[in-house]
């Protein structure tokens, strides 16, 4: 091509003298018109053989040094796990592709030994509390993003879990436990108003929205027992629509979610996935503040309300949640601290309060690659023995727990903790744990 306008050029250029005096001034102005077009031409096709020759030539990024510190951490890679996707462009017009999926994964596997004697009654097996040592095999996760228009997208989370029982029955128990964690499908306004529906990781306190299923995103090995899957103290599910946003709020980034939905299940430990058990909607208002400066901090607290029918009971119980968290976002130090209190009111007149509180602090370690972060944690829960809905369901105990994690890459932690445990009644126990978390 550029031979092509090399020729065409010297051509006019020994045939512009004589055309320029024989010809009438229309035509001298379409042969100056044409002169300034192949100037152009010929200046494009330079620059676009420039660049074909200079891309090759770039070095490539060069590889993480052996040791380099795990970046992006665990917070800037979940953020993007649950972000959709930025859709495909293709076409002449430049159009986004839609739908546009995005997959994200996360599993573990752990072993603990301790010195229970019989079961620990009330704490969830993600808490891994056995009377045998051994390895477990931990949940296997998958995250799907996808965006369906510019500003809907659908969200959902799918766990499998491993059975105790797997083989036995008629017919066979399976191996794991599919489940769906959380499917929502979200219309985003603005900042301001974000509408959503689906099923949902109740936002009535830090942990349980800020750390989904996947236990590489959090610090430590298990989660606080006052918001472990599976348990009852909370709900950790919620199944409606939800109403969020932030506002600048002059700095303070005041951040809101106020929803409506079915309430606890016949199990009080699930959602009302298929329905609500009566027609009493639970609803829950939440709001944090996430301030510039300092930054990292976020304080907040929620109100949630149900009405519960507990059939394996009898008993029934008008239910008040409330909470409050102060977290230390950053790493150096890293501290998250909550507070719930649940207010039952049972039909008979009788009236309870349940209590539950955990703080945890880490610090990354500026040595060894910063690949180190120490934790410790001391939660506790207390239920009165009146409460006839928790008695059964959710452990009174104090418990401390001190440990490491190693980053050893940037998608994968080793970790190691121990825990002792007080319980009410009970003998108390502890034990070693240690887990091998990833991302992919």
């Amino acid at each position: 091509m550029k031979f092509g306008l090399a020729v065409s050029i010297l051509v006019l250029a020994q045939a512009w003298p004589a055309a320029a005096q024989a010809t009438d001034p229309a035509t001298q102005q379409l042969i100056q018109q044409l002169m300034n077009r192949i100037d152009s031409l010929e200046k494009r096709v330079s620059e676009l053989e420039q660049e074909k020759a200079a891309g090759p030539a770039r070095p490539p990024s060069p590889p993480p040094a052996p040791g380099q510190p795990p970046t992006p951490g665990p917070a800037a890679v979940h953020e993007a796990h649950e972000q959709p996707p930025v859709p495909e462009v293709s076409g002449p017009e430049a159009q986004p592709v839609y739908p546009s999926l995005k997959i994200a994964g996360f599993s573990d596997i752990d072993f603990s030994a301790s010195n229970l004697h019989a079961p620990a009654t009330g704490f969830q097996p993600q808490t891994l509390l056995g009377t045998h040592s051994g390895f477990e095999e931990g949940q296997f996760v998958l995250q799907f993003s996808s965006a369906l228009a510019s500003k809907v997208a659908v969200f959902s989370e799918l766990s499998l879990t491993a059975r105790s029982d797997a083989g036995t029955g008629t017919p066979p128990a399976p191996g794991f436990n599919p489940e769906v964690e959380r499917i929502i499908l979200r219309y985003d306004v603005n900042d301001y108003f974000k509408l959503s529906f689906g099923r949902y990781h109740t936002p009535i306190n830090y942990w349980n929205t800020a750390f989904h299923h996947g236990q590489w995103l959090q610090t430590t090995i298990s989660r606080p027992e006052m918001v472990q899957f599976g348990g009852s103290f909370i709900p950790v599910h919620f199944v409606g629509t939800l109403v969020e946003g932030v506002t600048p709020a002059g700095g303070l980034n005041l951040n809101y979610n106020v929803g409506v939905g079915n309430g606890r299940g016949q199990v009080i430990s699930r959602a009302g996935d298929f329905s609500d058990i009566n027609n009493n909607r639970a609803w829950l208002v939440n709001l944090f503040v996430r301030p510039d400066h300092p930054y990292g901090l976020q304080v907040g607290g929620s109100v949630y309300r149900d009405d519960i029918n507990q059939l394996s009971t009898g008993l029934a119980a008008r239910e008040w949640i409330e909470s409050g968290h102060i977290v230390w976002q950053k790493e150096n130090p890293e501290f998250i601290g909550e507070f719930a209190n649940v207010h039952h009111e049972f039909s008979n007149g009788a009236v309870s309060n349940s209590q539950a509180f955990y703080a945890q602090v880490a610090y990354r370690l500026p040595w060894f690659n910063k690949q180190w972060k120490p934790y410790y944690r001391f939660e506790q829960i207390h239920v009165p023995v009146s409460d006839g809905i928790f008695r059964s369901v959710v452990p009174t105990f104090s418990a401390s727990t001190a440990g490491t994690r190693y980053d050893f890459t940037t998608y994968a932690a080793f970790k190691l903790e121990y825990r002792n445990y007080t319980r009410r009644e009970l003998p108390g126990f502890h034990g070693i744990f240690t887990q091998m978390s990833f991302t992919f």
